[in-house]
C-alpha cells in the first residue's frame, strides 16, 4: 500500500484512485497548472516524491515511466493518455523534479535507483514494461536489475547504462562548481537550452509545452536539481556513479530475453548514435527504430512516430514469460 494519507474527499476521488493520492493544491503553483493526471505521493528519506497512476490498477501489465533531466512526468502525458484504457501507467517525478520535493543534499544515481525500487514495491507493481529516457534509461534499468521478476519488456529512447565515453564539451562546462552551477541555476540555462536543442524534427515546441517544462525550476532552490544530475555524470572510474553504471552495464546481456524496443532520434548530439550501438552489443535482437531526423526529445520531436512505434510494440511482442 502506498505510504501517505488519503486526503481527498471520498466526492472527489477518482473510483481507482491509490491510497496514497491527494489534492493538486499541495503541488507548487507553477507546477499544478501543467499536471493533467490527478496526484499522488509516495514518503522516500529524502522528501516526497510525486508521480501520476493512471488506468486499471488491477490490469495485467503497467507501463513504467521514468524520465530524465531535465525533464519530469509530464514528458510522457501522451503516452498515458494513449494507453491508460487497457494498462496502468505509473510516471514518477524524480525528487527535485516536476511536482516532487527537493531532498536536502545532492543525491546520485544510485539514490534514484533506490527510489524507482520503492516505488515498484510499495505499488506491488508487476508486469512491468519499463519506458525510459535520458537518465531514466540507468536509473529504470538499474531497478529493473534489482527487481527483475516485476518487469517483462522494455522500451528505451534516447539514453545510455554504461561509463560515458566521452561528455559532449556543452555538458562537460555545466558540470563546473562556479560557472556551471551559476548557469544552471542562476539563468536556468540548461533547461532554456533543452526547448531547441533536443529538436530536430520539429523547429519549435508547440505552445505551452515549453512553458511546461521550466515550470518546475522557477529559482535558484529549485534548479539544484537539474544541476546535481549534471554533476554527477562521471568523468572516471574514481566517481561512485562510474561503479553503478559499470554494474548497470554487466546486467545488460541477461536482460537480452525480454522483449526490448530501442527507438532513437539519430540527431541526438548527447546520447548519439553510438549509445545505440552499445546497447545493440548486449541486445542484438533488440528491435530498433533508428529515427533520422529527429533529435533527443523522440515524444516531443516525432511525437505520432513514437506513439505508434510502441503500440505496435505492445500489440506485437508477448510479454515474457507469457508465451
Amino acid at each position: 500500500m502506498p505510504v501517505g494519507d488519503a486526503n481527498l474527499a471520498p466526492a472527489a476521488r477518482p473510483a481507482d484512485a491509490a491510497p496514497g493520492a491527494r489534492p493538486a493544491a499541495e503541488l507548487p503553483p507553477e507546477v499544478r497548472r501543467h499536471v493533467e493526471f490527478p496526484s499522488h505521493w509516495l514518503s522516500t528519506p529524502q522528501g516526497r516524491l510525486h508521480y501520476a497512476d493512471e488506468g486499471p490498477k488491477g490490469a495485467e501489465q503497467t507501463l513504467l515511466f521514468v524520465h530524465g533531466n531535465p525533464t519530469w512526468s509530464y514528458h510522457w502525458r501522451r503516452l498515458i493518455k494513449k494507453f491508460r484504457g487497457e494498462r496502468r501507467c505509473v510516471a514518477m517525478d524524480h525528487l527535485g523534479m516536476g511536482g516532487s520535493e527537493l531532498p536536502p543534499e545532492p543525491l546520485r544515481l544510485a539514490d534514484h535507483i533506490d527510489n524507482v525500487v520503492r516505488l515498484i514495491d510499495t505499488l506491488d507493481l508487476r508486469g512491468v514494461t519499463l519506458v525510459a529516457q535520458d537518465w531514466g534509461g540507468s536509473i529504470g534499468l538499474g531497478a529493473l536489475e534489482q527487481r527483475r521478476d516485476r518487469f517483462e519488456r522494455i522500451v528505451l529512447f534516447n539514453t545510455g547504462a554504461f561509463p560515458p565515453e566521452k561528455i559532449p564539451l556543452r555538458i562537460d562546462v555545466c558540470r563546473t562548481p562556479v560557472l556551471g552551477r551559476w548557469a544552471l541555476q542562476g539563468l536556468n540555462a540548461f533547461s532554456w537550452a533543452a526547448l531547441r536543442m533536443t529538436l530536430s524534427r520539429s523547429p519549435d515546441l508547440p505552445p505551452g509545452v515549453g512553458e511546461a517544462y521550466l515550470a518546475p525550476h522557477p529559482d535558484w532552490r529549485r534548479r539544484r536539481a537539474v544541476y546535481d544530475f549534471v554533476a554527477d555524470i562521471p568523468r572516471n572510474a574514481s566517481h561512485p556513479t562510474w561503479q553503478t553504471l559499470e554494474k548497470i552495464e554487466g546486467g545488460l546481456p541477461a536482460l537480452a530475453e525480454l522483449p526490448i524496443c530501442l527507438i532513437w532520434g539519430m540527431k541526438d548530439w548527447c546520447f548519439a548514435p553510438w549509445c545505440l550501438e552499445r546497447f545493440l552489443k548486449s541486445w542484438p535482437a533488440a528491435e530498433t527504430h533508428r529515427l533520422q531526423d529527429v533529435g533527443h526529445w523522440v515524444v516531443e520531436d516525432a511525437p505520432v512516430e513514437a506513439e505508434k512505434i510502441v503500440a505496435q510494440f505492445l500489440g506485437s511482442t508477448p510479454a515474457a514469460g507469457r508465451q
